[in-house]
């Protein structure tokens, strides 16, 4: 081998050296590498883990409550959920099958009084197979959050975590407190527990609970075939010997039978016998005064709490009812119902004491004797939304639990009119009760012409009403309906009143009014106020769990708008002309009220009165509702209002009188009824009416005017009709659609005609050819004809003011030229009003004179024009305002044309006859209103405003 070969090996394997040492190299740091990820991924994981448990371990409730729920004698539990009056006095009702604490036995066969083996192999059989297995939980079914598949899971899920809501996390937490409590206490004590705390329906919570109920025994003496028909139940307690009782019987006998299978008998089971049902199961074993109330009670509370947990025991609810209120007021509606039917006994409250409410109850309308009907009522304090008194349908054959919803019929209406309140209209705004201008009627099938806004609401007139619901629009007034607790669905009709509103909710909505226009109550559902019938609620221990005592108050409507609407329904002379006087809305103090009248369809497709009423009023202090009805019949708002009438006068007796004083930006002023214009001399009856400031008439009256009229043809005066022959009239003058109310109605409208008497055929050498008899003037007015003829001389234009001119003005200088339909003379009106004669005087010779008259009306002044809405500058949000319903108030001296509204430039509406309302569907961007006003002289008057209708 030649010497050069060595260097060439040693560098090959140094070469390959290196090569090693770089792979070796490479696998050091790749295990390194992947010892670090795999530290950090267990770093990872551990943390995780941590972060994991320490969520779930986040206010976990301690097991140690569960000794202080169960375990006799002072368990919480062991003591029924009780509910009383405000007081705290008055037991109203247990959640118990009967009174006194609830008996805990235990599992130890050791104590003389103990649960038999049998019950308990019942329902480990059926509720927890492996329960003598598993370490108190099971991980099957972890994903279903209402899934608790062993008996340790349950008794957390019910005790321990029933006020968490079902997720992931609270199963999880369940089954690390189902270990906790299996091992901390053992099996027997958690089956233990659970036989003692768990629903066997109808409020019986423990086996001792269910066996008094359903077998009328203890549960120490169950047969095995008892034991297998209450664990049945634990497992469904809607399948109870008192509701399905065949089905509970087959399915109790069905699992003595899966006993016996398995071993856990030693012999057939034997047949089970239930004994005979006591009647209702209903709680409180003794009388419930007040059963639709703590109904009430107990369902606004299940929004807050979990309804079972309620029922479980341990709690104190101390309500808000005025014990002896309801009592009295129970025991009226029951008299009322009663003498409806036909019964006049005396009814006794249920403590009772003599009925000294139905003392007040005025008497009964003779139409509405023999009537089966059924009443239920309502008191609330406005001031706190607290509901004082709750009376449940009421029949004949007693009181119920029942407070459902009715249909409200005509108690909406002041929604409506609010909703114009709020757009321009007020109590004074005229109003045309007449044919053909709604589909709706009249509960009185009857039309009263025009009136104020005022007497439309306080008699319940539909047809005025429906007039302002087109012109407001649908969704406005739903709006306002809804601020007021009021949700009316989109698919039901404003009018009929076909949405179904329960007593509270309608005496809430009211309520508002009573407090000049804030709501008071709670967040029962944590997010609207509402009446309220509970006060707080509190453990037997003492522990507070909920305070209603302090209520929250959202302004709902500004002060002014609530004193309009008060100012109307609390005006008792406004209602006499449907209700009469005295009516039962009349109690002696301040009270707003409103009857309330259902509707139904005729098979002639008319429209006639429901088979339901209401009555609804209040004071600064209280509010009553009144619901009464039957399936036939008509109790009418009569009825209603007498039980209210009564209801009231109690409620109210040792409270102070109180009324509403006005707040500022509400005036008083004297307006022409029913123009609710500034009077004139020609108004028939000036009254005191309320405006919101900047909202008053600016306009006289011109619905009455005097015309000057031939007593004798009583067509309209002329210059021609002699002077002992014309006299002053006053008239209703009425727009054209109203003309065939007038008629049918006996009113008086002035006459179109005027009169001929004595009227000369034209003279072809001596007339006036323009302007025509009784024209419209304004200006500088050309006055043409004829002056001519044989004879002639000279003419004389003059003019004097009036129906029979006492004094005339020669215009221009006596002309000696004729004139053959030409200009005769030019007027110059400026500064004249009113009813002139133009009179030419043609002399010819001989003395002669021939002379021609027109009477013509001279308006030099402009219309006057107020827009009441919008306002200038408003920003009007587009949910509120889809459409926009613009008032105007306008009028003219002498006669008013028509008045155009133009929204940027553009043509909206033409309005020839008041109300000046128009309604625009809106959209969004900023816009200008121009409204113009025009007379029949061609004088014109305009107003503008820029408003905006933002998102």
């Amino acid at each position: 081998m030649s010497a050069p070969f060595f260097p060439i090996l040693r560098r090959r394997l140094k070469r390959r050296a290196r090569e090693r040492d770089r792979s070796q190299g490479r696998l050091r740091r790749l295990a390194l590498g992947f010892a670090y990820a795999l530290s950090a991924l267990l770093a990872f994981l551990t943390l995780g883990g941590a972060w994991l448990y320490a969520d779930l371990t986040r206010d976990l409730p301690s097991i140690e409550t569960l000794p202080l729920l169960l375990s006799p004698p002072d368990g919480a539990l062991l003591q029924p959920t009780r509910l009383y009056d405000r007081t705290g006095e008055h037991l109203l009702l247990t959640l118990a099958p009967t009174e006194g604490p609830r008996r805990y036995i235990p599992l130890d066969p050791q104590n003389p009084q103990h649960l038999p083996r049998s019950l308990a192999d019942a329902t480990i059989l059926l509720a927890d197979p492996d329960f003598w297995e598993h370490p108190g939980y099971l991980l099957s079914d972890w994903q279903d959050p209402n899934a608790h598949p062993t008996i340790a899971q349950r008794l957390v899920a019910d005790l321990l975590l029933w006020d968490e809501p079902p997720s992931i996390r609270r199963a999880l937490r369940e089954r690390l407190l189902a270990a906790q409590i299996t091992a901390r206490y053992g099996r027997t004590q958690v089956l233990e527990w659970y036989l003692n705390s768990t629903d066997y329906g109808h409020y019986a919570y423990g086996a001792e609970a269910a066996a008094r109920l359903y077998l009328h025994k203890s549960a120490t003496n169950l047969t095995p075939t008892e034991s297998a028909l209450l664990a049945a139940i634990s497992q469904a307690p809607a399948l109870n010997p008192l509701d399905a009782p065949q089905v509970a019987y087959e399915r109790a006998l069905e699992v003595a039978q899966k006993m016996f299978v398995r071993g856990i008998l030693s012999e057939p089971p034997p047949p089970l016998t239930l004994p005979p049902s006591k009647g209702s199961a209903s709680p409180a074993q003794g009388m419930n005064p007040a059963p639709a109330f703590t109904r009430f009670v107990l369902s606004q509370l299940s929004q807050r709490y979990d309804r079972a947990r309620l029922e479980r025991g341990g709690l104190r609810i101390v309500t808000t009812l005025d014990y002896d209120l309801q009592l009295q007021a129970a025991c009226a509606v029951q008299t009322q119902v009663n003498r409806m039917a036909g019964d006049t006994r005396e009814v006794l409250a249920a403590d009772g004491q003599p009925c000294r409410l139905a003392h007040d109850l005025p008497p009964l309308p003779p139409q509405t004797e023999g009537q089966q009907v059924k009443a239920s009522a309502v008191v609330l304090d406005p001031r706190n939304g607290q509901v004082l008194a709750l009376v449940g349908e009421t029949g004949p054959e007693g009181e119920t639990a029942s407070f459902d919803a009715h249909t409200s019929g005509s108690l909406l209406v002041p929604f409506i009119y609010l909703t114009g309140f709020t757009r321009g209209l007020g109590p004074a705004s005229l109003l045309w009760d007449i044919p053909g201008v709604a589909t709706v009627q009249n509960a009185d099938g009857r039309y009263h012409g025009p009136m104020r806004l005022r007497m439309a609401l306080a008699n319940d007139y539909l047809v005025p009403a429906a007039q302002v619901l087109a012109q407001m629009g649908e969704e406005n007034v739903r709006r306002t309906m809804e601020s007021f607790g009021l949700a009316f669905p989109p698919e039901s009709d404003l009018l009929s009143g076909a949405a179904l509103f329960t007593p509270v909710e309608i005496g809430g909505a009211y309520g508002v009014f009573a407090t000049q226009g804030i709501r008071y109550g709670q967040k029962v559902d944590g997010e609207s106020l509402q009446a309220v019938g509970t006060l707080r609620v509190e453990s037997v221990d003492h522990a507070l769990w909920l305070d209603w005592s302090e209520p929250e108050g959202q302004a709902v409507v500004t002060p002014q708008l609530a004193y309009l609407m008060t100012h109307v329904l609390s005006d008792e002379t406004a209602r006499w002309p449907s209700l009469g006087y005295p009516n039962p809305l009349e109690i002696g103090r301040p009270a707003g009220a409103k009857t309330g009248q259902t509707f139904r369809l005729t098979p002639e497709g008319g429209v006639e009165t429901g088979p339901e009423a209401w009555a609804v009023g209040y004071t600064p202090q209280r509010v009553a509702v009144v619901w009464m009805g039957g399936e036939e019949g008509n109790p009418g708002v009569q009825t209603p209002a007498g039980l209210w009438h009564a209801l009231m006068r109690y409620a109210v007796r040792n409270l102070p009188p109180e009324g509403w004083d006005a707040p500022p930006g509400v005036t008083t002023m004297e307006v022409c009824d029913p123009s609710g214009l500034l009077p004139t001399a020609d108004c028939p009856n000036v009254v005191q009416e309320v405006f919101l400031n900047g909202n008053e008439p600016q306009q006289v009256d011109t619905l009455y005017r005097t015309y000057e009229v031939n007593r004798e043809t009583g067509l309209l005066a002329t210059i021609f009709t002699p002077p002992q022959l014309v006299e002053e009239r006053v008239y209703m003058v009425v727009p054209p659609e109203a003309e065939a109310w007038a008629r049918s109605a006996g009113v008086e409208t002035p006459p179109k005609a005027y009169d001929a008497i004595q009227q000369r055929p034209r003279d072809p050498d001596a007339h006036i050819t323009s302007p025509a008899m009784f024209a419209d003037l304004r200006g500088v007015v050309t006055i043409t004809g004829t002056a001519a003829g044989e004879g002639f001389q000279a003419y004389r234009v003059l003019v004097g003011q009036g129906l029979n001119p006492q004094a005339w003005v020669q215009i221009g200088e006596e002309r000696h030229e004729p004139v053959e339909e030409g200009v005769l003379a030019e007027w110059d009106t400026s500064g004249l009003s009113g009813l002139y004669a133009v009179q030419l005087v043609v002399m010819r010779e001989e003395q002669r004179v021939e002379t021609a008259v027109v009477q013509v009306n001279v308006d030099n002044e402009p219309p006057r024009v107020n827009l009441l809405y919008p306002k200038g500058d408003e920003h009007l949000k587009y949910i509120e305002n889809r459409q926009v319903t613009f008032q105007v108030q306008a009028d003219d001296n002498m006669s008013l044309a028509e008045v155009a509204f133009y929204v940027d430039g553009d043509p909206v509406g033409v309005l020839n006859q008041p109300p000046f309302t128009l309604t625009w569907l809106s959209h969004l961007g900023k816009h200008t209103l121009r409204v113009v006003a025009r007379d029949r002289a061609g004088n014109q008057a305009a107003v503008t405003v820029r408003f905006e209708i933002t998102r």
